[in-house]
Parts: C-alpha cells; sequence; structure tokens
C-alpha cells in the first residue's frame, strides 16, 4: 500500500473503474448501501471463492450452508438480539443529526490523551455543530419487518443482523446428514443487515453487507487450544492472499468489550487510512448459543461422545469476517504508484486469484487485419479465465488502464503476430514482455496464474 491513498481517492477510484457505486446514486443516494460494478463483484466473488475453497474445499472437516435471511422471531429472542443488539444513541438538538454515544466519548478520551481538552462524557458537544447532544437511549440494530399481509404484532420478523443463528439452528440436522466428529464447522458466506446509526468510511461500515462466518464445534476443554490454531490460521490466509505483515494486527480484546456470549475474542485488524480497524473476528463462543436454542426450542442441540458415552454440547469457535471490509482491505493494500518515464503509473499488485480480469487481450491498433486474430485469441482465453477485450486508445493507455485494475497479464496482438502465430505477454508488476506461440498460450498463463 502507498502512503498516497487516502479513502477519497480510492472512493473515486472505484467509481472510475466500476469497482464500487453509491446504491440509488439517481436519487441522492441512501447511507449504508453500495452497488458493486462489473469489476466489484468480480473481486468480491474471488475473495468468497478463495476463502471458501481454503475453509471448505480443502478441508475435512468442514462443511457448507446457506441459510435463509429471515427466520422465527423466536430465533433473535433465543440469541439475545432482541435484549442486547443495541448501540447508545444522542442526537444534536441543533442540527438534529445523529451519533453513537459511546464513539463520541471515545473520540474525546483519545483527544484528551494527546494533549488536548479533556471532555467527559457528559459535556462532549456534536462534532458538527458543537451543539449540545440529548442524553443516550439505546436504539436495536435490527431491521424489522412483517410477514404476510398483515402488519401485526404476530407478523414481526427481522432480516438476519448475522449468518451464525442459521448455522446454530441447523447443528443437528448437519450433524444427523453428514455423520461429521467433534471436531468439525460449519461456513456460511450470506447478507446481513445491521441498521447503524452512523455508517460510514466507505464500505466499512455497511448497513446492508455480506459475513463469511465459520462455526468451529469443538470439545468443552479443547476450546481454547482450537481459539489459538484459528487465530493463526486466519491470520496466514491474509498474507497468503498478498496483505503485508506490517498492515496487520491481532488484538485481544479487554473484558468490557466482549460480545454477551464470548468468553474471548481476538480481532484481525487492517490499518486502514482511519486507522486499525476490525477485519475479522474470532470468538470462543462455548456454549452459549447451542444451549440458548435448546432452551428456547425445546429441541435438544448436543453431540453424542461415543468415546465417553454421553451426550455434550459443544463449545463453539467462530472466525467471522466481512467480505465488504477484505475487499477494501485488498484494494488499500494493493495499490501502488510509481513513476514509468516521468509518468505516474498506477498499479493494483492485486494477488492473482483475487485480480477481477486475468488478461486482457489488446490489439495493437483497430487494424482489419489485426482484429480477426486478437478476436480469435480472446475467444480462446474467455472460457478459461475471466478475460477482457480491449481496443480503444493507444496501446501505451490501456497498459496504464489494466494496470489500475489489476489485470495480471496484457496479452498484445500486433503485425508480427500475422506471421508467426505469436503473441506478447505483458506482466503487469514488472512490465516485462515474454512473446509465446498462441498455441501455448493458455497453458502459459494457466501455469503463471496458478503460482
Amino acid at each position: 500500500m502507498t502512503s498516497k491513498l487516502t479513502m477519497d481517492k480510492l472512493v473515486s477510484l472505484c467509481k472510475r473503474r466500476g469497482f464500487v457505486f453509491q446504491s440509488s446514486e439517481i436519487y441522492g443516494g441512501i447511507g449504508g448501501f453500495w452497488d458493486y460494478g462489473p469489476l466489484g463483484v468480480e473481486l468480491k466473488n474471488n475473495i468468497k471463492r478463495a476463502w471458501w475453497k481454503a475453509v471448505v474445499q480443502e478441508r475435512d472437516d468442514i462443511v457448507g450452508l446457506d441459510c435463509a435471511i429471515v427466520m422465527n422471531p423466536r430465533t433473535w429472542e433465543a440469541s439475545g438480539h432482541v435484549d442486547t443488539f443495541a448501540d447508545p444513541m444522542v442526537d444534536c438538538k441543533s442540527c438534529k443529526r445523529r451519533f453513537r454515544a459511546d464513539e463520541l466519548e471515545g473520540q474525546a478520551a483519545a483527544a484528551g490523551a494527546h494533549g488536548h481538552a479533556e471532555a467527559p462524557p457528559a459535556v462532549v458537544r456534536c462534532p458538527e455543530c458543537g451543539g449540545e447532544l440529548t442524553e443516550p437511549r439505546m436504539f436495536n440494530l435490527m431491521f424489522k419487518t412483517y410477514v404476510g399481509p398483515v402488519e401485526d404484532a404476530a407478523a414481526i420478523a427481522y432480516l438476519r443482523p448475522e449468518t451464525a443463528q442459521g448455522i446454530f439452528v441447523n447443528f443437528d440436522n448437519v450433524l444427523t446428514t453428514t455423520r461429521k466428529k467433534l471436531p468439525f464447522g460449519i461456513a456460511q458466506i450470506g447478507k446481513a443487515f445491521r441498521n447503524e446509526i452512523t455508517p460510514g468510511n466507505f464500505i466499512f461500515r455497511d448497513r446492508e453487507f455480506e459475513q463469511m462466518e465459520i462455526e468451529y464445534f469443538v470439545r468443552p476443554g479443547s476450546d481454547e487450544e482450537w481459539h489459538n490454531h484459528w487465530v493463526e490460521e486466519r491470520q496466514a490466509w491474509y498474507l497468503r492472499l498478498g496483505l503485508h505483515q506490517e498492515s496487520l494486527r491481532v488484538r485481544r480484546l479487554e473484558a468490557d468489550e466482549l460480545a454477551h456470549y464470548a468468553k474471548d475474542t481476538y480481532e484481525i485488524e487492517y490499518l486502514f487510512p482511519m486507522g486499525w480497524s476490525e477485519l475479522e473476528g474470532i470468538a470462543n463462543r462455548t456454549d452459549f448459543d447451542l444451549r440458548r436454542h435448546s432452551e428456547f426450542s425445546g429441541k435438544a442441540l448436543n453431540y453424542f461422545d461415543e468415546e465417553t458415552n454421553e451426550h455434550v454440547t459443544p463449545y463453539i469457535i467462530e472466525p467471522s469476517a466481512g467480505v465488504d471490509r477484505l475487499l477494501l482491505a485488498f484494494l488499500f493494500d494493493a495499490y501502488d504508484e510509481e513513476e514509468v518515464k516521468g509518468e505516474t503509473r498506477t498499479i493494483l499488485r492485486l494477488n492473482m486469484a483475487l485480480a477481477p480480469i486475468k488478461a486482457a487481450v489488446l490489439p495493437l491498433s483497430r487494424n482489419e487485419q489485426l482484429v480477426p486474430t486478437a478476436r480469435r485469441v480472446w475467444e480462446l482465453l474467455r472460457g478459461k479465465f475471466m478475460s477482457q477485450y480491449d481496443d480503444a486508445q493507444s496501446i501505451g493507455r490501456r497498459y496504464r488502464r489494466q494496470d489500475e485494475i489489476g489485470t495480471p497479464f496484457c496479452v498484445t496482438v500486433d503485425f508480427d503476430t500475422l506471421n508467426d502465430d505469436a503473441v506478447t505477454i505483458r506482466h503487469r508488476d514488472s512490465m516485462q514482455q515474454d512473446r509465446v506461440p498462441i498455441a501455448n498460450l493458455v497453458g502459459i498463463l494457466r501455469e503463471k496464474l496458478e503460482v
């Protein structure tokens, strides 16, 4: 990541190149909701694909699940979300803006720690206009809706604020159908919704977002060992996909930071422009969730341990990551600028597994002799890799465009191609160029991309 990159600069790049758009932009947008453009949806899918490959495909102890967004509302009573899933909210009496009270108090405390005038919570002022704030009141973050044609108390339901509860209520179904032995896990990727008081920092804090979660079930007593295992495993995954070591850290939460269900939690944090912020939480949820759902549903959610010949309620280790935050981190970390022949070259040095476009086919020009061959090369590649055909503007400008969106390889078709049936592969990071026969092109690209 280059120190030259600001959040505003990245937001501009994301819109200009088709990664992320403001949702409903023609109507003025809506806070906390974003749309992913042609390149953004490819990058997002590649992140999810890499995660699924690492935690499901390459392991024999984790299976997948895809649960409904709307669940029986009793689910959220059992989980504690109805009673405890809330943030303290304050309003400015002057400008009417709303803020999270805990964030304002934290900012005031930080200002005091840096030698500024200390402001105790009782006299914290509005950060926008300096006005007086109301007393804090709790605000539940779940989106409420109604199921069926009548909007009454019996029809109330919620958009899920996390994917985890769908896994817990399906514990017995998965255990019965897969016959897994402890320890084992269930993984899920899916949308979640939180009515955040102050969404912000681009796609970092959204009201609609996507989660990748594992609920890993272990024998009580082995939970701390497995907790440490998953902290190391998840940190290593980020490093394998190219995030810089110096931009990552693991932080253990203090006791007063823990969620109501957690015995212990570690966060993997990334150094964003706004400071160290959470990418993924790895929590030891103990037996809280299975025990609570057993109590509320009357259905025993436990595991028969053949070694001890007794029923046990497993403890749960939960690695939980936000896809949108990961996408933001990978973009920040991959962004680079360098000077080439007096001009600034912008590059996204994305890991090849994550790059939205793997190869771009560029005819040297739109000359009618080159186009048929260039199209033939693109047809050869597009069934094997996500690729682009680009013939607009000069070849130099097209190279720069592909560098800026992170394309690892550009395949150039020139007039020599008409004679030797070969093309030039240009490497994104080094700008090195190799001449290869078209007949070998797919195999060479596949080898490079797999590396």
